[in-house]
C-alpha cells in the first residue's frame, strides 16, 4: 500500500472540541487503532483552517512548500505538552508557545482619519497570522480555562479532547453522533445479551 492508498482513507479532520486549541490537538486521531496525523500538507493545514474559521485557502496563498503544516505540527506538539501538563496540574516550559506569539503582537491600526483599531494579532504574512491566533487561543485556554472542563472522550477507542461548554457540564464524549452513539448501541447488545443469556 503506498501513502497515496493510506492518505485516502484518513478522514477529515473533526471541529467538535469547541475550541481551536483543542480542535488542533484533534487533527491526530485514531484510525483503525493507531494514532494518525490528519494535516498531511499545506493544502490539509489550510483546509483545517477554513474549516475552524481561521482564514480560507485562498488568504493563505498555499504553495505547498510545507511551511504552513510543519507550523501547524510543531504548534500542535507544543500545545499537547502544556495542555497535558495542565491537565495532570504539573509544571511545563511554556518557551515554544511563547515563540509563537512574539511572531504577532498587538499593533495600533491607523489608516484613515477618524478611530484607529486595535490588531490584535499584527503579522503580514497570513500563514503566520492563523497560527498565532491558535496560539493565542491556547494561551488563554492555558491561563484562564476551566481545566475540569477540558475532557478526552470517555471511548477508549477514541483520542479526541474536548471543552465542555453544555449546561450542565456533563459531556463524555466527543460527539453524540460517533462515540456516544457506539457506546449506546454497545450497552444496548450487552443488555440484550444478559436478558437472553
Amino acid at each position: 500500500m503506498t501513502a497515496t492508498d493510506a492518505s485516502l482513507r484518513l478522514p477529515a479532520p473533526l471541529v467538535l472540541a469547541d475550541h481551536p486549541a483543542l480542535d488542533l490537538l484533534n487533527t491526530k486521531m485514531m484510525v483503525e487503532g493507531q494514532r494518525r496525523d490528519l494535516l498531511l500538507g499545506d493544502e490539509d493545514a489550510a483546509q483545517w483552517l477554513d474549516q475552524i474559521g481561521i482564514g480560507s485557502p485562498a488568504e493563505l496563498a498555499i504553495d505547498e512548500n510545507g511551511r504552513l503544516v510543519g507550523e501547524l505540527r510543531a504548534l500542535r506538539d507544543c500545545i499537547e505538552k502544556l495542555i497535558s501538563a495542565r491537565c495532570e496540574n504539573r509544571m511545563a516550559d511554556p518557551s515554544a508557545l511563547n515563540a509563537f506569539l512574539r511572531q504577532a503582537v498587538p499593533q495600533l491600526v491607523w489608516k484613515q482619519p477618524g478611530q484607529p483599531i486595535l490588531d490584535r494579532i499584527n503579522e503580514p504574512d497570513e500563514a503566520k497570522r492563523r497560527v498565532s491566533q491558535i496560539a493565542f487561543a491556547a494561551a488563554e485556554l492555558l491561563a484562564e480555562g476551566d481545566f475540569n472542563l477540558v475532557r478526552k472522550c470517555e471511548s477508549p477507542d477514541c483520542s479526541l479532547m474536548f471543552y465542555d461548554r453544555t449546561k450542565s457540564h456533563k459531556r463524555r464524549w466527543c460527539s453524540m453522533a460517533l462515540c456516544g452513539n457506539r457506546h449506546k448501541v454497545a450497552e444496548f447488545r450487552k443488555r440484550r445479551q444478559d436478558a437472553v443469556g
